[in-house]
């Protein structure tokens, strides 16, 4: 899968991905200060789900209209970058393609999952 990993994610996350097969480019290795409506644009050109901790993205997608290809909004502000891992192997593993093309928020140990 394409992934574009937003800067607050951390690099642990990223090279985990790397490692389980991903395609993964890095916004903190691209631009650390890429505005988020850049993001959602390189990624859905080149049709990445993005994996993010920034909230923002919702505003884009939601009230805004913005087009994307995915979004998975990580709430875990407090997380180590082993907890963050461990979420994200168990998303991947749990749900994977159901992830592209739809915007998707985990919290409190649940991921609802929005499409469309």
């Amino acid at each position: 899968m394409k992934l574009l990993i937003d800067v607050g994610v951390g690099r642990s996350v990223e090279e985990f991905l790397k490692a389980a097969g991903h395609e993964v480019i890095s916004v903190r290795e691209l631009d650390p200060r890429m505005k988020d409506v850049d993001i959602l644009d390189l990624a859905t050109r080149e049709g990445c789900l993005v994996i993010t901790m920034d909230k923002d993205f919702g505003e884009l997608v939601f009230r805004s209209g913005h087009k994307h290809a995915g979004v998975l909004l990580l709430r875990l502000e407090d997380a180590r970058g082993s907890e963050k891992v461990e979420v994200v192997r168990e998303i991947f593993a749990s749900y994977g393609e159901e992830l592209l093309g739809s915007f998707s928020v985990y919290q409190s140990g649940r991921l609802r999952i929005r499409r469309g």
